[in-house]
């Protein structure tokens, strides 16, 4: 699964010309969006709720969670007026860290909206990991796909592009097979994040640009 990827050729992307690229290929009539997160440490810099994450103040973290709720329910109908189904799989490590803990409440804002998002226990996939963990990837119908990349701090840097059709593909086809292993998001949060407790403060050091909540 996913055994040509590494080797795929691609197109490096900065961030602003990334999501240029994305912008116009999404609207251009797309059969659908596909997106596999694996990542277990990002930075959301600007992002409110993450700021006060960062800084230790859990309660208000929580409490901003879902300032971002009308963004994603522009989102949210302008990908039903497209015809462009969504979904996510969010690859989950254990112990959770405390980026993911975080992470869930927003993505819990998403799911509220219709955002078709499942989690995939890491543990589940050991065999498919054996060499190197499944790509972070957005793959727009099969027209583009990129493999979204960040910085030594977390920061996300842009992605690089990937065009050939018979490699999206086969990445699309081990999506599919991840995502029907997935579990239903509320029934992972309420077993799994809500009973944590609060997380620790993260480390702040470095600038650079937010994720891509």
């Amino acid at each position: 699964m996913f055994d040509s990827f590494p080797s795929g050729a691609s197109e490096r992307m900065n961030r602003p010309t990334y999501h240029a690229d994305f912008s116009r290929v999404y609207n251009s009539g797309i059969d659908f969006l596909n997106k596999l997160e694996r990542g277990q440490h990002f930075k959301e810099r600007g992002f409110a709720s993450w700021e006060a994450f960062a800084a230790g103040d859990w309660s208000r973290a929580l409490s901003m969670a879902d300032e971002k709720r009308d963004d994603y329910a522009l989102e949210m109908q302008k990908a039903a007026q497209l015809g462009t189904p969504h979904r996510r799989l969010r690859v989950v490590e254990f112990p959770i860290t405390p980026y993911v803990q975080w992470e869930f409440f927003v993505l819990r804002v998403r799911v509220d909206l219709g955002d078709d998002i499942k989690v995939l226990d890491a543990r589940k996939i050991s065999n498919i990991e054996k060499d190197r963990p499944v790509p972070e990837v957005v793959i727009l119908g099969e027209v583009a796909m990129y493999e979204v990349v960040y910085d030594d701090d977390g920061n996300a840097a842009g992605a690089r592009r990937f065009s050939e059709r018979e490699l999206i593909r086969e990445t699309s086809r081990g999506f599919d097979a991840l995502y029907a292993r997935g579990e239903d998001f509320h029934d992972f949060f309420e077993r799994e994040i809500a009973p944590l407790p609060p997380p620790p403060a993260v480390r702040r050091s470095g600038g650079g640009n937010p994720g891509s909540l």
